[in-house]
């Protein structure tokens, strides 16, 4: 399900107490991190506005805002690989989402499991 929106300007029946609480970027964005709910596995980030959180929290599956093409989608809608939230976090600053899910199939576009497998970086292992 994808809706095309021009503008940044979108309008939303997401609950104003929420909406208060977030702190958007220019084009009225929050990182949406979307992590698997029982292994803690990091699937993928994309965006939200309010409208995309509000469906996500009222719906029960996860709506992003896609910057390429300027419209809503619901994750799974066409690939069949669904995310299905368990619940939603907003971090102390307001500009990050944190949705655990219950991912059916592949999260990635590539058909991977996460968007995180296309290989580690060298790093300097830290030491406490």
């Amino acid at each position: 399900m994808s809706e095309r929106i021009v503008g940044t300007a979108r309008p939303s029946a997401l609950d104003p107490g929420i909406a208060a609480r977030l702190k958007r970027d220019g084009a009225g964005l929050v990182v949406a991190v979307a992590q698997q709910h029982d292994t803690g596995e990091v699937l993928m980030v994309g965006w939200m506005d309010d409208e995309a959180l509000h469906r996500t929290l009222t719906s029960g599956r996860v709506t992003y805002w896609s910057r390429s093409r300027g419209e809503y989608w619901v994750k799974g809608d066409t690939s069949g690989h669904q995310q299905w939230v368990r619940s939603v976090a907003l971090d102390c600053d307001g500009d990050t989402l944190l949705v655990k899910v219950d991912q059916v199939g592949a999260a990635c576009h590539t058909g991977d499991r996460t968007c995180f497998e296309a290989g580690q970086l060298a790093a300097m292992e830290g030491k406490p």
